[in-house]
């Protein structure tokens, strides 16, 4: 299905609008081509009378003998403001009409495509810059405006093309035959730079999505450029960046400014032929003076929509290229679906177990391989291993992140995929190595898991996060802002408003990846004492490089090459003499 037919499916739900508005237009067009008729009738009628000393006249048999022409002259010159107003109230009335509808499809079209981004997997998000995700759903999705309102022109151009024509024809056939001359050269140059703006588009939309990239890397982080002292390399990437979307945006403007030049050209030589041969008729006396005006009038209500079609059908091929953007995004296939028969996960002993379990992002490339193990309810498990062990992406498959290449992950004895994915995560709390805070208040960033909690819950959670005491000291409480990213707040802060959340969320698994290592010793001890709260009575994994702080749990699974080395408690491992107690004493534990 081409992107046009596509793009249309989004005005469908409004088709009743854009047939009313059709039809405006329809009426819109009669007043149009009457506009330039009082000017003609004053031009052959009243000023021939009043040079000849006529004090009236007939018009259509009617004798207007009782009239002066003074009297007549100010009813024509109002006749002009009358048209004027009609034909320009419907054209405001069409336009408001067509742009409510084209809001709408954007707003449809931007809605469905930040909601589908959220339900693709992280392997989608994994493979691209958030950046060119968002300037997708901001400004690509914003083409579908144009396709609209571009084909609504189109249509409008094509009526009033079509009702000018057949009024020139009325007038003289060989002036009207002679107008269309023009029309098969500017369809040839329509189709030969219609491909090159599309491309040339497309091209300034990835240069303008990585202009946004690195201006959002750059920005986000420039606490560490400054202590680097890194800024002339950031400006001299983004200036890099930049030039090439100014190169990008020069190539499709001079494309378009060739293209207007060769258009231009070809509708001077039909205008200067059409006006030779209607000077020729009025000397000839087949014409009046007010009928070539009434011509030339026409001439150019034919001639702008027919000069405006080659520009839109050049804009069209830009707009198609933002609105594929959109559908590339669309069309990607969610690769950890819900199964059709899935249903929905009520409660859960949170007992766990991965059998065999493979992974990789791609098939020569696997993470994990034969992974077996199990935690048993209310059991705390640590997942301790080398950098690029495995550890992280062996629990994102629990949350289904990510689902397995091989093998499968059971949760009391199912498989994983039996359930929705949105029901099995109303049953896991997940607190991240660096706690993620949205740019809203303390309340809302607490509540994020549970929006309809009461403000009693929210303080209770923060309390037994401990976290109660510096909320309260804020400006607000828990109303105040916590800045972009928590910006506003320590590490420690963040992290304790990220455990009360799971405290809130109350969920029977939970999820620690490497709470504790972006903190001193101090705020590690005391977060630590807080998890052991949370931990207790849930099916817990944790992710740690720091041994000391697991030492002591229900069991520990070694990780290594993408598979388990060895598992058993701490002190058990050190015995062995493997992988872990390598690790005990690279701690300095023992």
């Amino acid at each position: 299905m081409s992107v046009h037919r596509r793009a249309f499916a989004y005005f469908r739900p409004y088709i009743g609008a854009t047939v009313a508005a059709m039809l405006l237009t329809l009426v819109g067009n009669a007043f149009n081509l009457l506009r330039p008729w009082p000017l003609a009738f004053i031009v052959d009628k009243l000023l021939p009378a009043s040079a000849n000393g006529t004090h009236g006249l007939s018009i259509w048999g009617h004798d207007l003998g009782g009239w002066s022409l003074p009297a007549i002259l100010a009813i024509v010159c109002s006749l002009m403001v009358v048209l004027h107003i009609l034909a320009g109230g419907i054209g405001y009335l069409t336009s408001i009409m067509t742009l409510r509808v084209s809001l709408h499809a954007l707003l449809r079209l931007r809605t469905e495509l930040y909601a589908y981004l959220h339900s693709l997997p992280l392997k989608f998000h994994d493979e691209r810059r958030s950046s060119d995700s968002s300037f997708r759903v901001a400004y690509d999705s914003q083409s579908i405006q144009s396709v609209y309102s571009k084909w609504f022109f189109i249509f409008q151009s094509t009526i009033t093309l079509l009702a000018t024509f057949a009024t020139m024809w009325a007038f003289d056939w060989q002036i009207a035959l002679l107008s269309l001359l023009v029309v098969p050269f500017m369809v040839l140059a329509i189709y030969l730079y219609a491909k090159r703006i599309r491309e040339q588009s497309t091209d300034i939309a990835e240069q303008e999505s990585a202009v946004l990239t690195v201006a959002q890397e750059g920005l986000s982080s420039v606490k560490m450029v400054q202590a680097f002292g890194r800024e002339e390399h950031e400006v001299g990437q983004f200036k890099k960046r930049a030039h090439g979307s100014l190169e990008a945006n020069l190539r499709l403007n001079a494309t378009s400014m060739k293209s207007a030049l060769l258009v231009g050209t070809l509708i001077a030589a039909s205008s200067a032929t059409m006006f030779y041969v209607g000077a020729r008729h009025v000397m000839e006396g087949r014409l009046t003076i007010g009928q070539i005006w009434y011509l030339s009038t026409l001439l150019l209500m034919l001639y702008q929509p027919l000069e405006a079609l080659t520009h839109i059908a050049w804009a069209l091929q830009g707009a198609a290229a933002g609105v594929q953007r959109c559908f590339e995004v669309l069309d990607r296939e969610n690769d950890v679906p819900d199964a059709p028969d899935a249903c929905e996960l009520t409660e859960t002993r949170g007992d766990i177990a991965f059998e065999n379990v493979a992974f990789g992002y791609s098939a020569d490339r696997l993470i994990l391989q034969k992974v077996n193990t199990h935690v048993a309810p209310g059991q705390t498990v640590a997942f301790v291993g080398g950098t690029g062990a495995g550890k992280s992406t062996m629990l994102s498959l629990v949350p289904r992140f990510y689902d397995p290449t091989a093998g499968r992950v059971l949760l009391d004895g199912h498989d994983l995929r039996e359930f929705t994915k949105k029901s099995l995560r109303n049953h896991i709390s997940i607190v991240l190595q660096d706690t993620l805070l949205f740019s809203t208040t303390v309340r809302e960033n607490i509540a994020y898991g549970r929006p309809d909690a009461t403000e009693e819950e929210i303080i209770e959670a923060a309390k037994r996060a401990q976290a109660h005491d510096f909320i309260s000291a804020m400006p607000d409480g828990y109303r105040s802002q916590v800045g972009e990213r928590g910006g506003h707040l320590s590490v420690g802060q963040r992290q304790r408003i990220g455990i009360a959340r799971a405290f809130l969320k109350n969920a029977p698994i939970l999820i620690l990846d490497e709470p504790t290592s972006a903190l001193d010793p101090t705020t590690e001890a005391a977060i630590m004492t807080t998890l052991e709260e949370l931990m207790r009575g849930r099916t817990t994994l944790i992710i740690t490089h720091r041994i000391a702080t697991v030492h002591r749990v229900d069991k520990i699974v070694v990780l290594g090459d993408g598979t388990v080395l060895e598992e058993g408690k701490g002190p058990e491992l050190v015995q062995r003499g493997g992988r872990y107690a390598q690790l005990y004493r690279s701690a300095n534990l023992g």
